[in-house]
């Protein structure tokens, strides 16, 4: 068991390294990327669609790297909102790792991007460990996975920067206890900010998207387009 634990941490500390230095590259770049965990089914894709489709109608430069097992069947749908977008497809692993991101990256981020969103492999268990070189951590919860996600998963949600909270037109056909939901956050992540969206009315977007852009005049120390 020690010898595991040994490589894990040797993994880890690699990725941490890789991540750094491309987080280094990105904001260099004026680039502030975004890493977007949740588990599947949770609508972060369809979020993403209209959350895309609201940023290129801004004129905001955004794109997005989308991860899964198998298919590209994310990527076709983000590219619905016009903004660019690459597949990467783990082969069977469970989250992206720093390397990943880089090499998918290379050559074909376009110059000019200001906000990198990167879709995470549906999973909250793995990728809560794997730092991508993002500026902001993002954890999504629908209201039809129930009150109990963040104290059941807590590492996605101890290092959340934001949770979104998606479906929330669900929510009363789901009898979702919000106020409980609430205090599962509360009580893994203490204050960190909480925003209600719904994908199919749009409630909600508009405040995420005004988050990020937030976050990259914060992180690049200047007015975002």
């Amino acid at each position: 068991m020690s010898r595991l634990i040994e490589l894990r941490t040797a993994v880890l500390a690699h990725n941490d390294d890789l991540a750094s230095a491309l987080r280094a590259d990105l904001l260099a770049a004026g680039t502030v990327a975004v890493n977007l965990l949740s588990s599947p089914g949770s609508g972060k894709t369809a979020l993403l669609e209209r959350l895309m489709t609201t940023a290129v109608g801004q004129g905001l430069p955004v794109a997005a790297l989308t991860g899964d097992l198998a298919t590209e069947n994310d990527a076709r749908r983000l590219q619905r909102s016009g903004a660019p977008v690459r597949q990467v497809v783990t082969d069977g692993l469970c989250h992206l790792e720093a390397d990943l991101v880089r090499d998918h990256l290379s050559g074909w981020l376009p110059s000019g991007t200001r906000l990198l969103l990167v879709e995470n492999v549906g999973n909250l268990v793995c990728p809560a460990s794997y730092d991508l070189g993002e500026s902001l951590r993002v954890v999504l919860a629908s209201v039809t996975e129930g009150e109990d996600k963040p104290v059941k998963y807590p590492t996605a949600y101890r290092w959340a920067d934001v949770v979104v909270l998606t479906k929330i037109d669900l929510a009363e056909a789901c009898a979702f206890d919000e106020q409980a939901f609430l205090a599962a956050v509360r009580d893994v992540r203490g204050d960190v900010e909480v925003l209600r969206t719904s994908a199919r009315t749009g409630e909600g977007v508009d405040a995420l998207l005004a988050r990020l852009r937030r976050t990259a005049d914060e992180v690049l120390g200047g007015a975002v387009p």
